[in-house]
């Protein structure tokens, strides 16, 4: 049974399909990219929640709105200044992604 399914991914390998480490270095580099990109915008967007929560806790102010339209305002802030360098590292991935494909086989 292992012989045969070693046969079939090598198989596979020769007609050049991806294997489990291929797919799995490539899911592992998007997680990567994506956790870069998205965590400042959360570490942000965090700290302000935070702050306003402990505004509202002090004032005993409960609208919820409140917390809302900060945390609105700074993520476009935030996605306004870092878009540039987003862009950049998007593209960059898209082009090794692309260019290095093909040697992986």
């Amino acid at each position: 049974m292992k012989r045969d399914v070693a046969e079939e991914c090598e198989g596979k390998r020769e007609k050049g399909l991806m294997d489990i480490n291929m797919m799995t270095d490539l899911g592992r580099e998007a997680i990567y990219l994506v956790l870069h990109l998205g965590l400042p915008i959360l570490l942000v967007t965090l700290a302000v929640g935070l702050f306003v929560g402990i505004l509202q806790a002090m004032t005993q102010i409960q609208e919820q709105s409140l917390v809302f339209v900060p945390k609105v305002l700074v993520v476009l802030f935030i996605l306004g200044l870092l878009l540039p360098s987003i862009l950049t590292n998007m593209v960059e991935y898209m082009q090794t992604l692309i260019t290095e494909i093909p040697g992986r086989f």
